[in-house]
């Protein structure tokens, strides 16, 4: 990505990242179709009231995941092949001990963030069964992430997108198997999750290590080295962190939201379901914007990564107008996928809440861009900064706007967080960029 027209390659990159995103967000929106259709609205609000908590683990391990594979695409860019496999190799002996502990940690959590979260008596049980399954498979979603990660950074952004599609019919089938079937509830749905995951982990390892030759190492590439870990978590952990603190607020705003009744957190999960759907092209051009700013950021041209983000804010604009389009007029086709159309109050939520997201998704589509390209440059803890914005903001409005003006204050705190972070990441982007500009660049020979 260090050569050629930006828009192109980003555009070409991009796609298999976006069909990825899409396949992973399908299977969200199956897991809660299934169940909504299924199972009825109380099993729904059960998936839907601990999302965000979830959104707060696995985002910090797919942060992490992203902030160890920048070293790598550095390394690639450099050409300097022998410290990127010594950095894969000590990415994934830290990843196996990240992962565990998150999910030893977790697991004994699990009831104690339920009812920090107010969920309701209603659906505390299948929310418990549903969170802990969840938090037992970290290590499979870790494992895959960070192997799909490194694999993008090598340029490569089409395979994931195989071993994705894989695992998304593996879970539509099981979940379909352990609901219907096996009448394993609520549970069902997260266990073919984990397994799906789980075997999509496996096989994106063993075509890693087989299909390229530039991973092939000695034993001594594959011992642990303390300097190689200290830059990686100095860059994975704050991307993990930025991702965590943001969904901080998210629990915030989710648990004001889970007091306004189970009708509110039904209408709020099929909602995030399809917004999480509409939204998965932004963090695409996102985390195709991190591997070419890494790339050229270590073949030492910087002017590429400026022209990167105008190519991709410009592809991000064509995606909104569109988008706006289908959420503003259609998205009754979409919610009747969750709910029955007699439940005309979670319609007319689910509605009110996509309405007022989609016409905030530009300023999501910048913030997706910028604070990617900023990770892929190295300069993570300015990332994490802008998650500290999207924080403030969504607990000013679960604190202060839900309790005055309800539900509606909820559909507003997303986009109240995008407006603040965006607000910090403009000027942070040309901070960074002004100061890769000044950096003197050197090309280590190839190994």
């Amino acid at each position: 990505m260090t050569a050629g027209s930006p828009l192109s390659l980003i555009f070409s990159f991009t796609v298999p990242l976006l069909l990825g995103n899409l396949l992973q967000q399908t299977y969200s929106l199956v897991d809660a179709a299934i169940v909504g259709k299924f199972l009825g609205i109380d099993s729904l609000a059960s998936v839907g009231a601990s999302s965000s908590v979830v959104f707060l683990i696995l985002g910090f391990c797919n942060g992490c995941c992203g902030g160890f594979a920048i070293p790598v695409a550095q390394k690639f860019g450099a050409r300097d092949y022998e410290t990127m496999r010594r950095y894969v190799w000590v990415s994934l002996q830290l990843a196996a001990v990240m992962s565990v502990a998150v999910a030893i940690l977790t697991s004994f959590l699990c009831a104690d963030i339920l009812r920090v979260m107010r969920t309701p008596e209603n659906i505390f049980q299948d929310a418990y069964y549903y969170l802990l399954i969840t938090f037992i498979g970290v290590p499979f979603t870790f494992f895959y992430n960070l192997l799909a990660s490194v694999i993008r950074a090598l340029g490569d952004s089409k395979t994931p997108f195989w071993f994705l599609l894989l695992s998304t019919v593996l879970n539509i089938l099981l979940d379909l198997f352990c609901i219907l079937v096996l009448r394993w509830g609520v549970a069902g749905a997260a266990i073919a999750t984990l397994v799906s995951q789980a075997i999509s982990a496996v096989l994106c390892y063993c075509y890693m290590m087989h299909r390229f030759d530039i991973l092939k190492t000695a034993p001594a590439e594959r011992r642990f080295n303390g300097a190689l870990a200290r830059t990686l978590l100095y860059i994975g952990v704050p991307m993990g962190l930025q991702f965590s603190i943001t969904a901080i607020g998210s629990i915030m705003l989710q648990s004001a939201n889970n007091a306004l009744g189970t009708a509110c957190v039904a209408a709020f999960t099929a909602a995030m379901r399809i917004k999480m759907f509409f939204m998965c092209p932004f963090e695409s051009l996102g985390m195709a914007m991190a591997t070419f700013a890494g790339q050229n950021y270590g073949a030492g041209k910087p002017e590429r990564i400026w022209q990167g983000v105008k190519a991709s804010s410009l592809m991000m604009i064509i995606y909104w107008a569109f988008t706006f389009c289908v959420l503003m007029f259609g998205w009754r086709i979409f919610a009747l996928m969750f709910v029955d159309p007699s439940e005309e109050e979670i319609l007319k939520d689910t509605a009110l809440y996509l309405h007022v997201s989609v016409s905030f998704f530009p300023v999501l589509g910048l913030l997706c861009i910028l604070r990617y390209t900023i990770q892929g440059a190295g300069f993570t803890n300015l990332a994490m900064l802008s998650g500290v914005s999207e924080m403030i903001a969504r607990i000013l409005v679960s604190l202060i706007a839900v309790p005055v003006w309800g539900y509606i204050a909820v559909c507003f705190g997303d986009s109240t967080a995008w407006v603040f972070a965006v607000a910090f990441l403009v000027p942070a982007f040309w901070h960074v960029y002004r100061k890769i500009c000044r950096r003197p660049f050197s090309i280590p020979a190839s190994h």
